[in-house]
């Protein structure tokens, strides 16, 4: 049961002390940037699905 203990309190240690939080501000920015790089990675799928899908009707002529 000591080494539990001994566990839980240098685990707290390290998150209070030796862990660097990031800003809220810095965590918005962050948080903004994978949306937009969400989005535009969901465009780009788009917009090769689009243009599959066109060649192929295309060549099968359906």
């Amino acid at each position: 049961m000591e080494k539990i203990q001994l566990y839980l309190k240098e685990s707290y240690q390290e998150l209070v002390k030796n862990v660097s939080w990031p800003t809220w501000a810095n965590l918005q920015g962050n948080a903004v940037a994978v949306v937009i790089a969400v989005l535009m990675l969901a465009t780009i799928v788009f917009l090769m699905d689009m243009i599959s899908k066109f060649t192929l009707d295309l060549v099968y002529g359906i």
